[in-house]
């Protein structure tokens, strides 16, 4: 089991795209609640579905534990959105949102950092060997 790098597509484009807006707007020095609300604002104007804060559920076994992931964003009901505010990313931020992935069994994932001067995102793929 290992991330990929994904091939592009118009959902994680379009994000990207309304990620780059926020960022060019706000440009960098906020904290990462500041870059969420502003994205969800911008997700709403250009008609992104979204939920935020969404929990994901993980199984045991086939049965839910009490302990939930929370996830920035989930967008278009399958790419999972985490936000950052760092100076740069680390393995960390990839191990947390390749949890996140295997937890929910959804397959698409992006990182955005908003920490930096132009805007650094990472998008995932999971995909089970």
């Amino acid at each position: 089991m290992s991330p990929a790098a994904a091939v592009g597509d118009d959902q994680t484009y379009a994000l990207i795209g309304a990620a780059m807006t926020v960022h060019r707007e706000l440009g960098y020095g906020f904290l990462e609640p500041v870059y969420q609300e502003a994205l969800a604002r911008e997700f709403t104007e250009s008609g992104i579905q979204f939920l935020r804060e969404h929990a994901l559920q993980i199984l045991y076994r086939g049965r839910p534990l009490s302990s939930v992931y929370r996830v920035d964003f989930l967008c278009f009901d399958e790419i999972i959105v985490e936000l950052k505010a760092l100076r740069r990313l680390s393995p960390v931020e990839e191990s947390q949102v390749v949890h996140y992935l295997k937890a929910s069994g959804l397959r698409r994932a992006l990182i955005l950092n908003f920490g930096t001067n132009r805007l650094e995102y990472k998008r995932l793929i999971w995909s089970p060997e």
